[in-house]
């Protein structure tokens, strides 16, 4: 007469629900597709190294149940989960910032990264202060290479605007240009003749420098 009121075995309900996971540079994030999870009903407890995670399931008589032993130690106090329609999401955040191969079991990563980081400590530093100073000292004559450059440049265009402007201009430009350049000694170089026509142009020497006529 009992075998009428037999009940659906726990068991079944719990391999249909997959779990996943990925990683990134400080976290390890388990995905658990439970769908309509109960938020009240989820539990999850952080170990140094395993985690569990634990939940009732929906319009079902039966729980949730999964324990994993961690590759890697992880900072409990930092983990957190959240519960969404779709699925439960932990995340476990790195003691250490290495890349996990694999979830559970004994991880070789540390081993893997050791060696590289121990040669970069041992030779890296050597050789940059010497490179350095190599190329800030070719920095410096480049530098000066090309203020040069550009105060030839700056002069060069200058004398050509002025050629252009005598060869370009009128009679009376040219006069003006001619005159002022002239009686100022170099100093005043004028395209308006009308002002300069009226009276002699005087020295006018850059500023800091004073104008003294030789006797």
């Amino acid at each position: 007469m009992s075998e009428g009121k037999e009940t659906p075995p726990a068991e079944p309900a719990n391999p249909k629900i997959k779990h996943d996971w990925y990683q990134t540079d400080s976290q390890v994030i388990i995905t658990v597709l439970l769908k309509n999870a109960p938020n009240e009903k989820v539990k999850v407890h952080y170990g140094d190294r395993s985690v569990s995670i634990s939940s009732a399931i929906p319009n079902s008589e039966s729980e949730y149940s999964l324990e994993l032993e961690l590759a890697h130690e992880i900072v409990p106090a930092m983990c957190t989960y959240v519960v969404t329609p779709s699925k439960i999401e932990v995340k476990l955040r790195k003691k250490e910032g290495i890349r996990w191969t694999q979830l559970e079991g004994e991880g070789e990563e540390e081993k893997i990264k050791a060696i590289p980081q121990a040669v970069l400590d041992a030779s890296g530093p050597q050789q940059p202060p010497k490179l350095f100073r190599k190329d800030w000292d070719k920095i410096e004559r480049d530098i000066k290479k090309m203020e040069e450059e550009e105060k030839e440049e700056g002069d060069a265009a200058l004398n050509s605007m002025f050629q252009k402007i005598y060869g370009e201009g009128s009679d009376e430009v040219r006069r003006a240009m001619n005159k002022s350049y002239v009686e100022s000694g170099g100093t005043v170089l004028s395209t308006n003749w009308n002002q300069v026509s009226k009276e002699k142009v005087e020295v006018k020497p850059p500023d800091g420098l004073e104008f003294k006529k030789w006797e």
